[in-house]
């Protein structure tokens, strides 16, 4: 019942989530809206602070040294703590240094050396994003997934806030060089956790090493190939195209339908955010500290609510239910909007539609970090899932762009009208995955590629 539910928020991998997900927070501001700050308030030119933002593609780009990060193991640290810990280790490393350089880097005088520290610390946050997936994935069984998922999101939103408010609030009453050497410490905080949790007991190599050997077999008997260079070549094969091999060949025919489904199901909810803050500020006519108040502040508490209560459902009534539920609701509370959109300012009315748009988010975020979790292999565990979290936020990004040109065509009302029939598809979808679980469960990774005494994932 929801007290065995409540309960699993008890469990040490949660616990521990906790504190890995502040971890993965923690650098994201301080290279984009907290750095831009810094940069302005230091009186860098505004071009030059445009350029700074292309720090974030190392987000959007992930997928590609994550099979890197799946198949590498790194000297010395893997023996001391297993795969998945080291490499989060080493990001963490390269987090704490870069920021520690970017407290003593004069902007003004050398904005290249900042902008190199900038790319040190942003690499090394997707890195440690890709092995903290990875490792979450594969620490417990997929009934945790969705607790799991829900104090990772509440780790990482209070370390937006660290890194946003508090980096801030720092630079005001001492320096920007205070403000990154205390951000620098802070990343103690994920490095303690990696030392004090266990390595998930995972058999990272069974399909992987199972390609390899075919294509190096291939590679010497057909090409000729040195047994060495054939060995390399299968590794590599193996590496970056046998996640996406494996992917296509345990799900066969349902495969791309997963793909457009983690494509669609965010699209709503991201193409809507782009336009949320123009529509407070410029159309309903709120003060900047009412949309801080209502969107910021209450609704950090709002995603996180959300967060816990998606993972609680998600523990009683199966994940793809919920993921059913969050689809609708995002759909619908976009269509809150609408209706806000035809009355004069109200800051009560505001909080009720940004609170129920908060909430959805956070059940459906949760509802689909677990189900996009069960369905990793154990053998490509950071590969697979870094290509779904990229895939999941792309089109949505990509939409969003226009978003400006409906609103400015048609208005805010028929724009987030728009947006709401935009999470139909995922609706659909969330329905058509209900009606053929058993069919997904039958082909999903099982506790086969376990080498661990945990229950089924």
């Amino acid at each position: 019942m929801f007290r065995d539910a409540l309960h699993t928020y008890t469990r040490w991998q949660v616990i521990a989530l906790l504190f890995l997900g502040f971890s993965a927070g923690l650098p994201f501001l301080l290279v984009f809206s907290t750095l831009n700050a810094r940069l302005a308030d230091v009186g860098v030119e505004t071009a030059t602070i445009g350029f700074f933002s292309w720090l974030g593609i190392t987000y959007s780009i992930k997928v590609f040294w994550a099979p890197i990060v799946d198949r590498l193991k790194l000297p010395l640290l893997d023996r001391l703590l297993g795969k998945r810990r080291s490499w989060i280790l080493l990001a963490q490393a390269g987090i704490a240094t870069g920021l520690y350089l970017m407290a003593h880097v004069d902007a003004i005088t050398a904005p290249e050396m900042m902008a190199l520290c900038g790319l040190l610390v942003a690499f090394s946050s997707a890195t440690q994003d890709v092995a903290i997936d990875a490792y979450r994935i594969e620490i417990a069984e997929e009934r945790l997934q969705a607790a799991l998922a829900a104090t990772y999101i509440f780790g990482y939103r209070l370390a937006l806030l660290v890194a946003g408010a508090g980096a801030l609030y720092l630079a005001e009453f001492w320096s920007w060089q205070v403000s990154y050497e205390v951000m620098a410490l802070l990343v103690g905080v994920g490095a303690i956790t990696v030392l004090v949790v266990r390595e998930p007991m995972v058999n990272h190599f069974a399909a992987a090493r199972d390609i390899a050997h075919k294509i190096e077999h291939e590679a010497s008997k057909r090409a000729h190939l040195n047994p060495r260079v054939a060995r390399m070549i299968g590794w590599f094969y193996a590496a970056v195209a046998g996640p996406f091999l494996d992917f296509f060949r345990r799900y066969k025919e349902l495969a791309i339908l997963i793909l457009v489904m983690v494509a669609m199901y965010r699209i709503s909810d991201i193409a809507m955010g782009v336009m949320a803050n123009p529509f407070y500020l410029d159309f309903m006519g709120f003060s900047k500290t009412q949309v801080a108040d209502v969107t910021k502040i209450f609704g950090f508490f709002m995603t996180i609510a959300g967060s816990l209560v998606g993972g609680l459902l998600v523990v009683r009534y199966g994940v793809r239910n919920i993921l059913l539920v969050g689809a609708v609701m995002t759909a619908a509370t976009n269509l809150l909007f609408v209706v806000l959109a035809q009355y004069p300012p109200n800051i009560v009315t505001l909080a009720a539609v940004v609170s129920a748009d908060n909430l959805s988010g956070g059940i459906a975020n949760v509802a689909l970090i677990a189900w996009l979790s069960s369905m990793t292999s154990a053998s490509f565990t950071a590969t697979q899932y870094a290509l779904f979290s990229s895939l999941m936020t792309l089109p949505g990004k990509f939409l969003g762009g226009f978003s400006g040109v409906v609103v400015a065509d048609f208005g805010y009302a028929q724009f987030f009208l728009v947006a709401g029939f935009m999470g139909v598809p995922a609706i659909l979808l969330a329905i058509f995955m209900i009606r053929h679980g058993s069919r997904l469960d039958a082909l999903a990774p099982r506790n086969e590629e376990l080498e661990t005494g945990a229950e089924p994932r």
